[in-house]
């Protein structure tokens, strides 16, 4: 009895000190936040209203529902798939995407948005990049931008890096002292233009290409990454959407510098309708793209009018 007495005493010494260093640790991440200069604060990371327009695309989101088409993935989704066209053919739509978004954060979006936006159609941009990053900034960048939920929390405790963890703590503070009340996001920034509906129209006139020979590699698929990614299938399967599986197209050079392109389209391929359009269409780098990996608005035209003939 007394040993019990003795451990039991040990464990609650144990959680007192865990919940106390843990409400100080809070605290000086939430003074660190507001007083230190950004050099000094690497590790706390708030990108409220930062490339992307991801702030304008979540606020428009919780007010969307009944649509035809969602679109979820990363810059690709929300560079590549232009309301405004799918409109013109018939199909409400709405785009979830967000810089760099990896399949962790578009589970967590999925659970978050799909039941209240009810879309008939569900189009997934996948592409290796997203299955080998560790999704750290998408991460920071939902956290800043949108409600902290359940869902976040789950998010940060799969992420598992100082940032995400910073970074929810912080984001909480400043929802519960409701600083940001009167934010509000410019709808262009320094050549991107907000679209109604999630689209990012770029209008730079200065095209960017990488035409370095990168080192050609092998996709390096995160475990992680694959079971939100699986999770993401049976979850649209269990809802009785349709869910459409689409690889972006982006620059010749790019695509040339993954080794295995052909056993990606086939993993894919197992897990229902997937398109791959870097296969599908012939784009000519310094015509319809901006940079490396993202189309212009010829190009875009282009790849969603070919995107529609297959819906």
């Amino acid at each position: 009895m007394e040993t019990r007495a003795l451990i039991g005493k040990f464990l609650l010494r144990i959680c007192v000190f865990l919940v106390f260093s843990s409400t100080i640790y809070s605290i000086l991440i939430c003074v660190a936040g507001e007083i230190l200069p950004k050099y000094l604060k690497r590790n706390i990371l708030y990108t409220l209203g930062s490339v992307g327009f991801t702030h304008t695309r979540l606020e428009e989101a919780k007010i969307t529902e009944n649509i035809d088409i969602l679109f979820l993935g990363s810059s690709h989704a929300y560079r590549g798939f232009d309301n405004r066209i799918f409109q013109k053919h018939g199909y409400s739509s709405f785009n979830l995407g967000t810089s760099s978004q990896t399949p962790l954060q578009t589970h967590t979006l999925l659970k978050r948005y799909v039941k209240k936006i009810k879309p008939k159609i569900i189009i997934l941009e996948v592409s290796p990049m997203s299955f080998e990053a560790d999704g750290v900034e998408s991460s920071i960048d939902i956290l800043s931008n949108d409600l902290k939920d359940l869902n976040s929390i789950t998010m940060v405790l799969n992420q598992n890096h100082i940032k995400a963890y910073n970074t929810l703590i912080y984001s909480i503070y400043r929802d519960l002292i409701d600083i940001n009340k009167d934010f509000a996001e410019p709808p262009n920034k320094g050549g991107d233009f907000y679209i109604s509906g999630g689209f990012v129209e770029n209008k730079c006139n200065k095209v960017i290409l990488d035409t370095t020979q990168s080192i050609a590699k092998t996709i390096n698929y995160s475990k992680t990454q694959l079971k939100c990614f699986e999770a993401i299938i049976n979850e649209v399967r269990e809802l009785n959407m349709r869910l459409i599986l689409i690889q972006a197209p982006i620059t010749s050079l790019k695509y040339a510098t993954y080794l295995d392109n052909t056993s990606f389209d086939e993993k894919m391929m197992k897990y229902g309708e997937y398109f791959n359009f870097n296969t599908l269409m012939s784009l000519t780098d310094s015509i319809y793209f901006y940079d490396s990996h993202h189309l212009n608005q010829l190009g875009v035209d282009k790849f969603n009018t070919e995107v529609i003939t297959r819906l």
